[in-house]
């Protein structure tokens, strides 16, 4: 089994379907959610699926000690779903093009430190873009700078206000995420059978 680690930082819809998609799968699992808020949602709707929670701060992430937390699990897969964090240089090594993440816009416009949730949608509205969408990308040493693996468009409606976007490319999200995620898994454990 290809065993899933999640990183989130807020309410975690994402995650949600991510687990939700590999609950019973038969070659993946999420075996732990990872979470630098103790209020964030997503440790409810882990607790509510039966996955384990671990809570660290930000220290945690720069000192090894979440590094440590997922090789004591045997993660072979770290996904981030709405994690604000930079991913520390020790991490990426430690999992060679296999840490991914998703971006509420089409990269490389609209990314960076700072650019998450309502403030790309509200930039792309600002440029007076005509289209939008997501990037599902591989993640490296900077903010939204990893190799693209997919992307997926929607147009941007002249009524569109940052919080309809936002519900369209939500869903979006929800709709390929877990699809995205899969091919990967699919990657991983054909490298570990050869």
């Amino acid at each position: 089994m290809v065993r899933i680690a999640i990183l989130a930082s807020g309410s975690g819809t994402n995650a949600q379907q991510l687990m939700g998609h590999f609950q019973g799968h038969a070659t993946a699992e999420v075996v732990l959610i990872c979470s630098d808020k103790p209020r964030a949602g997503v440790a409810q709707r882990a607790w509510d699926m039966g996955v384990p929670c671990y809570l660290f701060n930000g220290a945690a992430l720069k000192d090894g000690t979440l590094l440590h937390e997922l090789e004591a699990y045997r993660i072979d897969l770290v996904v981030l779903a709405g994690f604000m964090r930079l991913i520390p240089v020790e991490m990426v090594l430690a999992f060679p093009d296999r840490i991914t993440n998703i971006h509420p816009a089409l990269l490389p416009k609209y990314g960076g430190k700072g650019m998450f949730g309502e403030h790309v949608h509200k930039a792309v509205l600002a440029a007076g873009e005509k289209e939008s969408g997501i990037t599902i990308h591989l993640v490296n040493e900077r903010y939204d700078e990893g190799q693209v693996l997919f992307q997926a468009a929607c147009p941007v409606l002249p009524e569109d206000d940052a919080d309809a976007l936002a519900a369209r490319i939500h869903a979006m999200e929800h709709a390929h995420y877990p699809a995205v995620v899969e091919g990967i898994v699919n990657s991983i454990r054909d490298k570990t059978v050869e």
